[in-house]
């Protein structure tokens, strides 16, 4: 049985492999899926003691607008129709501007590594979602990181390729995000 509605998020600063998988997981559950860009803007960005980096500007280098063409060339090459997902803004660490974004009746589908996974899931949970977490694993076995993406793409190694989709890549160069990060 599919969802008629899901809602994934994430900062996607950048959109890497394994965000598409997480994006891909829950798209697989529902009907159409809306993709949620946390810290789209920072003065909806809020420092939280789960994950205090997360908040920081040198965290969050990439605006909403990039992100959104980050995941928007990436579901369209894995074969999503534009029917099939919506992206929208969603300010994660402010609860009370939720319902304004995000449908509030869909199913809210989480991966868990950290007490930042947990800490969303108890958000969730405290304003009456629907969640299902699609994995919870360790830290340990959390994968890539966006934060070595973005450290790999400062210093020219070529390598932050095969970490991203290609809709991802296109359009990291198609921006010159590149030359953005190496001038922050």
């Amino acid at each position: 049985m599919k969802y008629p509605l899901g809602v994934v998020h994430g900062r996607f600063q950048g959109f890497h492999l394994d965000h598409l998988k997480y994006v891909l997981a829950a798209a697989k559950r529902c009907e159409h899926l809306v993709v949620g860009i946390t810290n789209p803007d920072p003065m909806l960005t809020k420092e939280d003691p789960a994950d205090p980096e997360r908040s920081k500007p040198e965290a969050n280098p990439f605006t909403y607008f990039e992100r959104y063409l980050m995941v928007k060339e990436s579901l369209l090459d894995e074969g999503l129709s534009q029917k099939e997902f919506s992206i929208v803004p969603f300010p994660i660490n402010r609860p009370e501007l939720w319902k304004f974004y995000v449908p509030l009746n869909a199913v809210f589908f989480l991966t868990i590594y950290d007490d930042w996974g947990r800490k969303k899931k108890k958000m969730f949970e405290e304003q009456g979602l629907k969640v299902e977490v699609l994995w919870e694993k360790p830290l340990s076995q959390k994968g890539i990181r966006a934060t070595e993406v973005r450290h790999l793409m400062r210093q020219g190694d070529p390598k932050w390729r095969e970490l991203v989709p290609p809709g991802t890549a296109r359009i990291i160069e198609k921006l010159n995000l590149i030359e953005k990060l190496k001038n922050l």
